[in-house]
């Protein structure tokens, strides 16, 4: 019975990672990116590993992605100051 669970986690996780990829916009690859720690933290808790679930939990879909955000900002911010300068 959990075979078919592990297929849709399997997929859902290609699904998630080639959008991730396909994304062009820095945003949208960390809010995609984040929805990929989601879908891994159930692929790993259905494969019976919670701990590994929940550190995924944790850093996959919360602090990397929030990381990606805060630098995406900063990097924008530094780049509209240099334009000013000009």
């Amino acid at each position: 019975m959990a075979d078919p669970v592990v297929v849709v986690a399997l997929l859902l996780v290609a699904g998630s990672a080639t959008l991730a990829v396909a994304v062009r916009d820095p945003v949208r690859q960390a809010l995609v990116l984040s929805v990929l720690g989601v879908v891994l933290a159930v692929l790993f808790t259905v494969l019976q590993a919670p701990d590994v679930g929940l550190s995924q939990l944790a850093v996959g879909s919360a602090v990397t992605p929030l990381l990606l955000l805060l630098t995406v900002r900063k990097v924008r911010r530094r780049g509209q100051r240099k334009g000013r300068e000009r």
